[in-house]
């Protein structure tokens, strides 16, 4: 796999985006100042503040980080653990709060079969519905996909979804924390997404996603941290935060004999342009 456009040690610079983190969460409230100051300390220029909360009435909660910080963006959507819960002034709500300029994407939304928490036709349901609101807003989605153990019927599920109904919007989204297989990716970069990597490419068991991750295009790819969930290795079993995500940049790195910076500065690239925040990659991020 060739490399990124390789940069001498005087311009190469340690630069990460964390592309999905979870700020909000309650697991932050002792020390969220502290864990955003760390991850700038550790090279984590921007990051994306997802809005799904605690259900439809807090997906505001990444736009209120994201009007503290001017390098946090914010996304905003029902999850599908929530998808119970919504309704028309939901939508309705959401359809107002997308017009924010910090807003850069609808999601995470999808269909999630592990859990359960939502009975899967009203997951369908509101997963279809939120496409139609992001088109409407033409924000791209990001998109949640688990099936259930030992299955592919969320995948079958969700591509077809989106292939129907989303796809041909010309909008594009994200495959946020990826764990599927590479013919799940291909299909999934064949209907305009990208596709992000989080610390369970790290994972021993997780030999499918790197075998994915080894076929994707390097200008297709992103990382994140999921935070404060699926910590990598070395720090499996933690609470994680966004200066992690270099962890993620790292094994990345290994599987294509790149260093950990490369990866950093591909996938930041990655995310101003499919974000079209190009004008800011200009002054960030060297060119390749």
């Amino acid at each position: 796999m060739d490399s990124p456009g390789r940069l001498s040690p005087h311009d190469l610079i340690s630069m990460f985006i964390d592309s999905h983190a979870h700020l909000d969460g309650k697991q932050f409230d002792t020390d969220r100042e502290q864990v955003i100051t760390r991850a700038r300390e550790a090279g984590v220029q921007t990051m994306v503040a997802i809005g799904n909360g605690d259900g439809p009435a807090d997906v505001d909660c990444g736009i209120r980080l994201a009007e503290k910080y001017d390098f946090i963006y914010a996304t905003l959507g029902i999850h599908p653990h929530e998808a119970r819960l919504a309704d028309e002034a939901a939508y309705q709500n959401m359809e107002r709060l997308a017009k924010h300029p910090k807003i850069i994407a609808w999601g995470e939304i999808g269909l999630d079969y592990f859990y359960d928490h939502s009975p899967r036709e009203v997951q369908t349901r509101v997963f279809t519905r939120q496409m139609e609101l992001a088109a409407a807003a033409k924000l791209p989605i990001v998109i949640h996909c688990r099936p259930s153990e030992g299955s592919d019927n969320a995948w079958n599920d969700c591509l077809t979804l989106t292939r129907e109904n989303w796809a041909a919007k010309g909008l594009g989204g994200i495959l946020h924390c990826f764990t599927g297989n590479w013919p799940q990716a291909k299909s999934a970069l064949d209907l305009g997404f990208m596709i992000s990597f989080a610390g369970n490419v790290t994972f021993p068991k997780a030999q499918q996603i790197r075998d994915a991750a080894l076929e994707v295009p390097p200008e297709r790819m992103l990382i994140e941290t999921d935070s404060p969930y699926l910590a990598p290795v070395p720090h499996r079993g933690k609470r994680n935060e966004p200066a992690f995500v270099k962890e993620t940049a790292r094994k990345l790195g290994e599987l294509r004999g790149w260093t950990a910076e490369e990866v950093g500065e591909q996938t930041s690239r990655n995310f101003y342009n499919f974000f079209k925040l190009a004008e800011t990659a200009e002054k960030k991020v060297p060119a390749g």
